[in-house]
C-alpha cells in the first residue's frame, strides 16, 4: 500500500478485557502476589545512588497511608486533592486514595490560587495532599475564595517519610478488612480520578476518568507496546507532572507491568538522575527533545565543531529515513555509503548524546503535542528511536502509538488495542474506545456536544489516516485561522516548522480577518546568548539584542530562513508575510504555556495584541 492512499476509519482489536467487579488496584495485588520480590520504585539513598523499592514494600506503605486517609474521614467515593511535584510520594498517595476507595483530584503545583479555587469548588475535593509547605498558603487562599465547606478543607503535607508517617498514624482502629471493603467498593465502570483540562481554552473541565479506562489501557498498552517495555530490567524516569494524565496513565502501566519507575526530582538535577539512574526508556513532551537537540547544536557551535554536528545531523535524519522507507516497502534501506557515514558519527556524535540520558536509552516516547519529523528522524538516526504518540485528557493518555515494528515518523502512529479512530467528513478526529472518558463532571450539556450520534468522542483536533492506518495530526478545528480574504489557514504546521529553528522558542501565528498571515516569534532565551557571542556582537540576553539594531537585524535574517523553510510547504495565500521578534520569555509561569508546555494562544493573543496590531499597521 502507499501512504499517498487515505481511509476513514481503523480500528485495533482489543488484547485484554478487565472483568466488571476489578478496579486499578487490582493489577497491583496481583503483580505483588505473583513477584513480591519486583522492584517497581526507585528513591534516592541520599549519596548519589538510588534504592530499590518493592511491590510488597510499596503496598506496605500504600495500605498504611490508605488505612490513615481512612481514619481522616475519607468514605468511598470522596474526593482527594493532590498537589505536588512529580515524586515517590505522589505514587504512593495516587495508590492510597484508591486503596482507601477515595477518587484522585490531581492539581497542578503551578496552579493559580484562583485555579486552585475552581478545582476546590467544581470537585467538592474533602482533603487536600501537599507536596511542600510552600504550597500550603495558595491551597488555603484558593479555599477560601471557593468558600463555604471547601475553607474548611483539611490539608497534609506529603513532602517527607515522616508526613507519609504521619498521615498513616491517623489510622486509629481502621483494620485490614475495613481497607479491603473501601479498597474493593469501586468496580471497573466507576470513577476513578477527575482529571482537570489544563484550560487552554475557558475554565478547566472536570473530565471522569474510571478505573476501566486506567486499568483497560494499562493491560492493552503493555503487550502492544512490548518491544518498548519488555524485560526484567525496563527501567524508566519519570519528570513530566504526574498532574497530567499522560505521567499518570504511564505511570500505572509500569505498576501493572512491574517496570521500574524513579522520579526525576527536578529539571536542574536531570542530567545527573539520568546518569544515576540510567532508564532503558523515557517519556517527554515535543519540547524537551527540541531542547535537548537544539542545546546539543548549541554546543558543538560553541566548540568549534559545528559542521561536524551539521553532517552527523543530516547523515542520522537520512538515516532513518532510509530505515523508514525500507520497513514500510517503498524503499531499500541505506546505501553502503550512508551506513559508512552513520557508524562514523556514531563513534564521534550519537554515542555522546547516548551518554547524556544514561547510556542505556533504547526507545523515547513522545506525546502530548506534535513532534517535529526531522528531530524525531534525528534521535531516531542517532540510535535512540522515538515512538510518537497521541492522546487527550479524555482518552486517558494514549490511544495511539508507533510501536518498534510499526513507525511512520510524522505520524502519531495506530490504534491502541481496543480503540478505534475515524475522520469525520471535515476532518475531525472521531475516538472511541475503552480509554474514552466517562463525561465532563456535572456538565451534562458538554458531555453531550462531545460525542457523535454513534457515540464517538469529538477529538477537536484534525487529521487524515493513510492506507495502513496511521494518524497524522493537520491542526486544531478551532484553531483555524480565516484571513479577510476568507483563505482558511492552519497554523500548527507552520508554527512547528518555525519552532524547529534553534534560535527560535515559542511562536504564534496570527491572521484572522487580516489580510495575511503573520506570526509572533519568541526567540529562545538559552541559545540566543550563544549565538550573539559567536556572531560577534558580545555577551548579549535575548532583550539586549532586540535592543541593538545590527544585532536584532541579524537575529531576523536568521528566524527569516526558518519562515522561508515554513513558508515553502504551503500557498502564498497561506504563507507567513510578515513577523516580529518579542523578548518576552513564555512559559508556566507567564501564563502562556500549560504544564505540558502547549500554547495558551488566547493569552497569547491578549497579552500582545498591541504587537499583532503593528505587524499589519506597518
Amino acid at each position: 500500500m502507499t501512504t499517498a492512499e487515505h481511509i476513514r476509519e481503523t480500528t485495533t482489536e482489543p488484547i485484554a478485557r478487565v472483568a466488571d467487579h476489578l478496579n486499578v488496584t487490582d493489577g497491583v495485588l496481583a503483580l505483588a502476589e505473583a513477584q513480591p520480590g519486583c522492584p517497581v520504585y526507585a528513591v534516592r539513598n541520599g549519596a548519589g545512588g538510588w534504592l530499590d523499592v518493592t511491590i510488597a514494600s510499596f503496598l506496605e506503605q500504600v495500605r498504611g497511608v490508605a488505612k490513615g486517609l481512612i481514619g481522616l474521614g475519607v468514605e468511598p467515593g470522596d474526593k482527594v486533592a493532590v498537589m505536588s511535584a512529580t515524586s515517590y510520594s505522589w505514587a504512593v498517595v495516587d495508590q492510597a486514595i484508591w486503596f482507601a476507595g477515595g477518587i484522585s483530584v490531581p492539581i497542578y503545583e503551578t496552579s493559580s490560587a484562583h485555579q486552585v479555587a475552581h478545582l476546590l469548588a467544581d470537585s467538592g475535593a474533602k482533603l487536600v495532599l501537599i507536596g511542600s509547605e510552600e504550597l500550603r498558603a495558595k491551597v488555603q487562599s484558593g479555599a477560601n475564595m471557593a468558600g463555604g465547606k471547601n475553607s474548611g478543607v483539611e490539608i497534609y503535607p506529603i513532602e517527607t517519610d515522616a508526613d507519609i508517617h504521619e498521615i498513616s498514624a491517623s489510622a486509629t482502629n481502621v483494620t485490614n478488612s475495613q481497607l479491603e471493603a473501601a479498597r474493593s467498593t469501586a468496580g471497573a465502570d466507576d470513577l476513578a480520578t477527575l482529571v482537570y483540562t489544563s484550560g487552554t481554552t475557558g475554565k478547566p473541565k472536570g473530565v471522569r476518568i474510571t478505573h476501566r479506562n486506567l486499568a483497560e489501557g494499562a493491560v492493552n498498552i503493555v503487550p502492544f507496546a512490548s518491544e518498548i517495555l519488555a524485560g526484567d530490567e525496563s527501567r524508566t524516569l519519570l519528570f513530566l507532572p504526574l498532574s497530567h494524565v499522560l505521567a499518570r496513565a504511564v505511570q500505572l502501566i509500569c505498576l501493572h507491568r512491574g517496570i521500574q519507575v524513579a522520579h526525576a526530582g527536578s529539571t536542574s538535577t536531570l542530567l545527573e538522575d539520568l546518569g544515576t539512574f540510567r532508564p532503558t526508556w523515557l517519556l517527554a513532551v515535543p519540547r524537551v527533545f527540541e531542547k535537548v537537540y537544539h542545546s546539543a547544536a548549541a554546543k558543538a557551535q560553541e566548540e568549534g565543531k559545528g559542521k561536524i554536528f551539521e553532517a552527523a545531523r543530516a547523515t542520522a535524519v537520512d538515516y532513518s529515513k532510509a530505515l523508514q522507507a525500507a520497513s514500510s516497502g517503498t524503499g531499500s534501506g541505506p546505501s553502503l555509503a550512508l551506513r559508512a557515514k552513520h557508524a562514523l558519527f556514531s563513534q564521534l556524535v550519537y554515542s555522546k548524546l547516548r551518554a547524556k540520558l544514561g547510556g542505556e536509552v533504547t526507545h523515547m516516547v513522545s506525546g502530548a503535542s506534535s513532534l517535529n519529523p526531522e528531530i524525531g528522524h534525528f534521535f531516531t538516526g542517532a540510535g535512540i528511536p522515538v515512538q510518537e504518540g497521541y492522546g487527550l485528557t479524555e482518552s486517558t493518555a494514549p490511544i495511539t502509538l508507533n510501536i518498534p515494528g510499526a513507525t511512520r515518523l510524522g505520524s502519531v502512529g495506530i490504534p491502541v488495542p481496543g480503540s478505534t479512530v475515524r475522520i469525520a467528513e471535515d476532518g475531525e478526529i472521531l475516538l472511541k474506545g475503552s480509554v474514552i472518558f466517562d463525561g465532563y463532571h456535572e456538565r451534562p450539556e458538554e458531555t453531550a456536544e462531545a460525542f457523535d450520534a454513534e457515540g464517538f468522542f469529538r477529538s477537536g483536533d484534525l487529521g487524515s489516516l493513510d492506507a495502513d492506518g496511521f494518524l497524522t495530526i493537520t491542526g486544531r478545528k478551532k484553531e483555524i485561522i480565516v484571513t479577510a480574504g476568507g483563505k482558511n489557514v492552519y497554523p500548527a504546521a507552520l508554527e512547528e516548522a518555525v519552532r524547529s529553528h534553534a534560535l527560535v522558542g515559542q511562536v504564534v501565528v496570527v491572521g484572522d480577518d487580516k489580510p495575511f498571515v503573520s506570526a509572533l516569534v519568541f526567540p529562545d532565551h538559552e541559545t540566543v546568548p550563544g549565538w550573539a557571542r559567536r556572531s560577534g556582537f558580545g555577551e548579549l540576553s535575548v532583550t539586549e539584542v532586540l535592543d541593538d539594531e545590527s544585532a536584532a537585524e541579524a537575529l531576523q535574517a536568521e528566524i527569516q530562513t526558518a519562515v522561508d523553510q515554513a513558508n515553502a510547504q504551503v500557498s502564498r495565500a497561506e504563507s507567513i508575510r510578515a513577523f516580529g521578534l518579542i523578548g518576552t520569555e513564555l512559559n508556566q509561569g507567564s501564563g502562556h504555556l500549560t504544564p505540558s508546555l502547549k500554547l495558551i494562544r488566547a493569552k497569547v493573543a491578549k497579552d500582545f495584541s498591541d504587537e499583532v496590531e503593528s505587524l499589519y499597521s506597518s
